[in-house]
């Protein structure tokens, strides 16, 4: 099969995408597909290119303003008019952040009528914005802290949902953008800190407890992990520097625990019109209460991803889970062309 993977792109999580994408290559290579590396940005990757990727990995922190400033994502007619694009199968959007996740490509994908990976425009959209992500799971019966959106001032969010409290951007990924506010001097430099993100603030209820992830994979859920980073919450440098935290799948919890969560995480891929895969991310408080975060309708494919290793523990090796997310787009595409 000829496969296009498509990633890059000028988001803060352009790096993780660009891990993701060439982790995604590698894969599907060795299993025999012929694929095309594709930088949404800079086109088609050559081979010495490919190469730095594959041993560049993810920084401990995301690209500066100015560094993103200086890319392009606005010609996207590298995806639907390079002749060595042409004849693609299946195009594996591994791309994160920006128009990567928010539907934008997807939708231009749709458009030029070719078979991509993973949700459409809608779908995307629906997991990109937090604050209609929460309004979904409450509307189908999934629990999630209490929350406000900006703007705000620390008083009126204190006086609402207490403290600590979550800041972060509605349209954010990777936890960037994302600030616990233990205290009111805290919650307050949060507030101002948030004002220069050009996005929707939401301010969310912060539960102590552990953090439990849910990936689904074919409308099935995947084995529940734990992840117990080094830092206060699972930040963007725990997520993607090896040591900062330990993730464990499956996770030391009880069988009814473990079911309640998977039947959340697929009732939430179903509200949010999610397809092919994702990952929900929960709080279980003391008293084994869960409280469901947010939905990833494009989840890391890095080597210190969370979605590869909730696979592994089912039995699924990294190149058959990039194989089986391709299958899902392919006989999608051939059931409907009947």
């Amino acid at each position: 099969m000829k496969i296009a993977v498509l990633m890059g792109g000028t988001s803060d999580e352009r790096e993780v995408s660009l891990s993701s994408g060439m982790a995604v290559t590698k894969a599907l290579r060795e299993a025999g597909h012929a694929v095309v590396a594709v930088d949404t940005v800079q086109g088609i990757l050559d081979a010495e290119e490919e190469d730095i990727l594959l041993g560049g990995g993810v920084h401990a922190r995301p690209p500066t303003s100015t560094e993103l400033e200086i890319l392009d994502e606005r010609d996207t007619s590298v995806l639907t008019r390079r002749p060595e694009l042409s004849e693609t199968d299946v195009f594996f959007v591994a791309l994160h952040g920006g128009s990567g996740e928010d539907g934008t490509v997807q939708g231009l994908l749709e458009v030029a009528g070719v078979v991509h990976t993973g949700s459409d425009r809608l779908g995307c959209g629906l997991a990109m914005d937090k604050e209609v992500s929460k309004r979904l799971f409450r509307q189908a019966n999934v629990p999630t802290p209490d929350w406000l959106v900006g703007p705000q001032s620390a008083a009126e969010v204190q006086r609402h949902l207490g403290l600590p409290v979550i800041v972060k951007a509605a349209g954010g990924g990777s936890s960037l953008r994302l600030l616990l506010a233990h205290d009111f001097a805290e919650l307050e430099a949060a507030v101002e800190e948030s004002r220069d993100w050009n996005d929707l603030v939401l301010f969310e209820r912060y539960h102590v407890g552990r953090e439990l992830t849910v990936a689904v994979l074919g409308g099935r859920p995947l084995p529940v992990g734990e992840i117990i980073p080094s830092h206060d919450y699972f930040d963007y440098e725990c997520k993607y520097q090896p040591g900062f935290a330990e993730e464990l799948f499956p996770a030391d919890i009880s069988r009814h625990l473990a079911e309640e969560l998977q039947g959340m995480a697929v009732q939430v891929h179903d509200a949010l019109r999610l397809r092919d895969y994702c990952r929900v991310d929960f709080i279980v408080d003391k008293n084994d209460d869960p409280w469901c975060l947010e939905a990833n309708s494009l989840p890391g494919m890095t080597p210190n991803s969370l979605l590869p290793k909730a696979a592994l523990a089912a039995g699924i090796s990294f190149p058959s889970l990039c194989e089986q997310i391709v299958s899902l787009a392919r006989n999608r595409n051939l059931f409907h062309s009947v």
